[in-house]
């Protein structure tokens, strides 16, 4: 009995040494979870590196050591705030150079919310920082900026100068030895800088790819100039054809009075550097227009009805005679004209060109293939003109008229009851008319090309003019004829 009493006293106390011992197997097993969770977290939530899979704008920088990151990202930043825009002119208008980094033009660039997010994994206790670190964003952007206007203002700074200047037409000048001299064009120059600030543009805001990748340092470019030619350039100037006087004629007035000098001179002065454009017609009305704008005509002897009476404007045609005979021998190609009435002093019959207003026109057509100056000159009662353009030196043209026959004047006479029945008494004395024909001939280096007849002309003839005395009828008193009124309009040429 005392045997079975030791072994159950037995039995129980190892029954109750085991439970003591998983007891505190269990509580050792929590303890020492409960140390090796405190110190991961511990670790954990005290790593000095950026967590994994972090990117920032295209940087990788999740892993690295957190003054490394915040290191990469600063020098990134720093790289493309130090990039430089070198523009250099070397044009006409400009030869010099001019540097700029990106952040004096106002660019800004930075890792939005990177280097705060950085910052945050050293704030709070173990379990904020733990908890932060396994939360933790794997993205953020770099945020870039900058505006083009500011870029596209310091180009126009720098150089203003440029746009300062203004653009001046070539001019011509027919000197008085009748040489021709040529002044330059000025050019200007303007600043193109659109499409130049549009590839800055391009170049300053770095593309998301791109993020991260070697920077490139600097942007080189040519200062836009455009070149803003005037409206007449020295080239264009020149193509008009006016190369050399190419004709010259003259005719005289030094019988003239003083009206009829006068009329000769503001013509011609009116005349003075008529420009004829290639193909052009040249329209003696419209002269004569442009005279009576600028002078007042003076009176002097017209032609009316071929008779020379007093009249306005008298000399107006020994003008559009003069430069006449310049364009026949120019070769120019006449359009209307017609001689006068009656034989002109100061031209050879058939080589006139009279004009009446609304009635006859003097027109020639400027066939040069060029532009022709017409210019004139009075000196000494003499009148010149000259026609300035384009003409072949080898060919030359000269004038013939022929008269092909005369016209005898014819006797009229009109009673005049205060003379003696019978009696005859010449006021004016007649003179004799032409039929003349007028040639124009070609010769090429002495070599003849062509000749044309150019014109018929038909000069009337002055009749005598007589004055008798009444005739008596036979057994009655003496009768004097009323003779009829003429019906036809009259003509005035050679004046206004």
């Amino acid at each position: 009995m005392k045997y079975c009493l030791v072994f159950h006293m037995q039995k129980g106390v190892i029954h109750i040494i085991k439970r003591i011992h998983i007891g505190i197997i269990i509580a050792a097993s929590l303890l020492l979870l409960a140390a090796v969770s405190s110190g991961f977290v511990w670790n954990y939530a005290l790593q000095k590196t950026v967590p994994e899979q972090v990117d920032a704008g295209g940087i990788a920088i999740g892993g690295l050591p957190l003054q490394e990151a915040l290191h990469v990202l600063d020098q990134y930043e720093q790289a493309l705030l130090q990039r430089t825009i070198s523009i250099q002119a070397s044009t006409a208008a400009a030869s010099d150079s001019k540097s700029w980094t990106v952040s004096e033009l106002g660019y800004k660039a930075a890792f939005t919310g990177a280097r705060e997010a950085l910052a945050k994994l050293t704030e709070g206790d173990i379990w904020e920082r733990a908890v932060y670190r396994y939360q933790f964003q794997k993205t953020y952007v770099l945020l870039q900026s900058w505006n083009p206007d500011v870029f596209d203002a310091a180009v126009r700074k720098q150089w203003s100068w440029i746009e300062k200047n203004e653009t001046k037409n070539a001019t011509r000048t027919i000197t008085g030895d009748d040489q021709i001299v040529y002044e330059p064009h000025v050019d200007a120059y303007r600043l193109d800088t659109a499409e130049l600030t549009a590839r800055v543009d391009e170049w300053v805001i770095v593309p998301k790819e791109k993020i991260g990748a070697p920077v490139e340092k600097a942007y080189e470019a040519s200062l836009p100039i455009s070149t803003v030619h005037p409206e007449l350039t020295l080239e264009k100037l020149k193509d008009e054809g006016i190369e050399r006087k190419i004709m010259s004629f003259s005719t005289d007035f030094k019988t003239s009075a003083e009206g009829r000098a006068y009329n000769v001179t503001v013509t011609a002065e009116a005349l003075n550097d008529w420009e004829l454009a290639p193909g052009e017609v040249f329209d003696y009305n419209k002269l004569i227009k442009r005279a009576e704008e600028l002078y007042e005509y003076r009176e002097a002897p017209v032609i009316l009805n071929g008779k020379l009476v007093p009249g306005i404007g008298g000399g107006i045609c020994q003008v559009s005679s003069t430069l006449y005979n310049a364009a026949l021998r120019a070769g120019l190609e006449i359009v209307e004209r017609r001689n006068h009435s009656l034989p002109v002093a100061y031209l050879p019959i058939g080589q006139d060109a009279t004009y009446a207003g609304d009635a006859i026109n003097f027109r020639f057509k400027n066939t040069t293939g060029k532009h022709l100056i017409i210019r004139t000159q009075v000196e000494d009662r003499r009148l010149t003109v000259k026609l300035f353009g384009t003409m072949n030196a080898e060919e030359n043209y000269d004038i013939e008229s022929v008269t092909l026959q005369t016209i005898a004047p014819s006797i009229q006479e009109r009673n005049n009851a205060q003379l003696s029945p019978g009696q005859k008494v010449i006021l004016e004395k007649g003179k004799q008319g032409y039929i003349v024909e007028t040639y124009r001939t070609l010769t090429k280096n002495g070599k003849l090309i062509s000749r044309d007849r150019i014109s018929r002309d038909t000069y009337k003839a002055q009749p005598t003019l007589i004055e008798v005395g009444p005739r008596k009828e036979i057994g009655g008193p003496a009768v004097t004829p009323t003779p009829a009124p003429s019906t036809k309009e009259p003509i005035l040429e050679d004046g206004i």
